[in-house]
């Protein structure tokens, strides 16, 4: 330890007798401690560093500290503080919880659980801290694995046997009890379980997934069309024809969309992807689009296209889409997700 301590003072660490990197102040404090943490037999489980920044949630000053190891008082808590909704305490045992009485214990605890339903937990990340007076940084202790912690009815307190060994934490000279006071803390961060959410299903039998609709004395139509009902993937469906088109597109394109012709129960959404398409009976070189879209509850919306085709172009005789009078339409459903909400 004492060879490791002087390499870092004299800022190498030697490898096969190179030197192979330099280390900054931070750095050799934080490797300092690794190893020695290492020594003194601590839990790998646990990673302890020092930093700068002070605890986000809460700090725990205690004065007078001796007294409390002169008493036979094995643990002293804190108020209660409240994070994220929930109130928190620190629990210490100056004398730890094991048999050897060696380590000072830390604990968080969530305070008043009995408040929170039996099924309930609470999910947590979180670090403690001790303070060095001396280099003004900030001992940090956590979960090696980053590992959440769950706060329930029937386990309430997290938290570290082996904060700190009492023959470290008693020697003033090493910051952490300065003129018998010392400094604890803690950050707190509570990862909200998901309250909502949904279940999509693909649904599986597409076998028949175009309908054809041939539209007779096209020439003729003035006002909106409705094909008749049809089914696809078990669902009711139908398409709205506009011969001249809608909307800003009026008197410039044909315009084509999908309905769904059911009612959805509250929350339930289907999400379609679908063509629709003018087929060329001439040369077979159709004329398509393909758009996705929600289909859901709360609204009655048909989905396609406004500008499926121009006028001047379905009109063209040489393209095949209008002989003898007759256009034919398809809509050709490639998926249907059925998508439902839960929470």
């Amino acid at each position: 330890m004492h060879k490791l301590l002087t390499l870092l003072k004299n800022n190498r660490l030697l490898k096969t007798n190179k030197q192979v990197r330099k280390y900054s102040t931070d750095e050799k404090l934080n490797l300092t401690f690794f190893f020695f943490f290492l020594i003194w037999g601590y839990s790998t489980e646990v990673i302890r560093g020092l930093r700068d920044v002070r605890p986000a949630h809460y700090l725990f000053k205690i004065d007078n500290f001796s007294s409390l190891l002169s008493t036979e008082i094995d643990k002293y808590e804190s108020s209660d503080f409240e994070v994220s909704g929930y109130k928190w305490k620190l629990r210490l045992f100056p004398k730890g919880v094991n048999e050897d009485n060696k380590h000072i214990s830390l604990y968080l605890v969530l305070s008043k659980s009995k408040s929170i339903p039996f099924h309930k937990e609470v999910n947590v990340y979180f670090k403690l801290f001790v303070y060095n007076q001396i280099q003004d940084k900030y001992l940090t202790v956590q979960d090696a694995k980053g590992r959440m912690s769950r706060f329930r009815g029937t386990k309430t307190e997290f938290g570290f046997d082996q904060l700190l060994a009492l023959s470290v934490f008693n020697d003033a000279s090493n910051g952490y009890l300065v003129d018998d006071c010392c400094i604890f803390g803690a950050e707190i961060f509570v990862v909200e379980p998901i309250i909502k959410g949904e279940l999509a299903s693909v649904v599986k039998d597409l076998s028949n997934n175009t309908y054809t609709w041939n539209v007779e004395k096209f020439s003729e139509l003035e006002q909106e069309k409705v094909a008749e009902v049809f089914v696809i993937g078990g669902y009711k469906w139908s398409l709205f024809l506009y011969p001249n088109g809608d909307l800003e597109d009026k008197d410039k394109s044909l315009s084509l969309f999908l309905s769904l012709e059911e009612d959805l129960n509250p929350g339930h959404t289907l999400f379609v992807q679908f063509v629709l398409r003018v087929k060329d009976q001439l040369h077979g070189e159709h004329h398509e689009k393909t758009d996705s879209n929600f289909f859901c509850a709360s609204n009655n919306w048909s989905w396609g296209f406004q500008d499926l085709i121009s006028l001047s172009k379905l009109n063209d005789a040489s393209k095949g889409y209008l002989i003898n009078g007759v256009m034919i339409l398809e809509v050709q459903i490639s998926l249907i997700t059925e998508v439902e909400d839960f929470s």
